[in-house]
């Protein structure tokens, strides 16, 4: 969800990569589900490893849950690194709507992450 927000709220001014320490090679379908709410299309990406980002340079590079934290790789070129701990709607519990919530509301709070980020470049 994030790669794709920050490319949508960016429009074209940065280019985002979304990666993890252990991808399942697909994109869950509550956070699909929850993207199209806001007309984007992710159900055609994949999730993607860190290693293959390994040796290419990043002016950027985020970390959203602690356990990315703590195993992501060190990117020595990235001019800034930081750290925006978010819930990892993957792990919600209870009924089909009561999950849905959950993509919702983390997708909503990395948007205005994202945004506030944006504003201050």
């Amino acid at each position: 969800m994030a790669e794709a927000l920050w490319n949508h709220l960016a429009a074209g001014t940065w280019e985002a990569f979304s990666a993890g320490s252990k991808p399942a090679g697909y994109v869950n379908k509550g956070a699909i589900a929850a993207m199209a709410e806001l007309g984007i299309n992710i159900g055609d990406n994949a999730s993607k490893s860190v290693s293959e980002f390994r040796d290419q340079p990043f002016d950027l590079v985020i970390t959203v849950c602690d356990h990315a934290r703590e195993v992501c790789p060190v990117f020595p070129g990235a001019k800034e690194t930081l750290h925006w701990p978010f819930d990892d709607p993957y792990y919600a519990k209870g009924s089909a709507e009561e999950i849905a919530a959950e993509f919702r509301r983390v997708r909503d709070e990395i948007r205005v992450k994202i945004g506030e980020y944006l504003k201050r470049e």
